[in-house]
């Protein structure tokens, strides 16, 4: 049996699948294309696809929830947030791996429970972590360190969908 990347067959990412109550995502490099604007005042904008919203939105049907961590302090990102319910935005967070004890503890869910997609090298600590009982991804454009280490690589890019094309992966994989 051919195995996907990542080295897991389909049979076993369906089973992880199924178990799958919580995931966290990178922000920039993931929901975002990576660019910021930046005005007399300092950072002003950031570009997120409503695809990535509704995304949240249908993973959220199914009793998934979606929690951002990001190494930047954003209030874009917080108010992105917001608008889609999210119950927990990580802001500031430089060693990810080292916070997943506390989204653990926080949300009393499991490894096994928790999916991750992310785009940079700040990303391999905990998409190691996760990768040995739940699922990771990559958005399309990630960097190829992070590709290799992956479960699943999106078509589609940061910020144009890669969150989205991820969450219905995931829900095709529970049926």
């Amino acid at each position: 049996m051919k195995k996907p990347e990542g080295g897991i067959s389909r049979q076993e990412l369906k089973r992880r699948a199924r178990r799958i109550m919580l995931v966290l995502t990178d922000s920039d490099g993931v929901l975002t294309d990576t660019g910021v604007y930046y005005s007399e005042s300092g950072e002003a904008f950031k570009r997120f696809s409503i695809r990535d919203g509704m995304g949240v939105e249908r993973l959220r049907e199914v009793g998934i929830e979606t929690d951002f961590m990001t190494g930047e302090m954003s209030g874009s990102v917080r108010a992105r947030a917001a608008k889609l319910r999210v119950p927990y935005v990580y802001l500031g967070i430089k060693d990810k791996k080292a916070h997943l004890a506390t989204v653990l503890q926080e949300t009393g869910l499991l490894p096994e429970q928790l999916a991750y997609i992310g785009d940079d090298v700040n990303d391999l600590g905990i998409i190691g972590e996760i990768s040995r009982k739940g699922i990771t991804a990559a958005p399309g454009d990630a960097l190829p360190v992070v590709v290799k280490v992956v479960q699943y690589r999106t078509k589609a890019r940061a910020g144009q969908g890669a969150f989205r094309e991820f969450a219905e992966w995931l829900l095709a994989l529970r049926r």
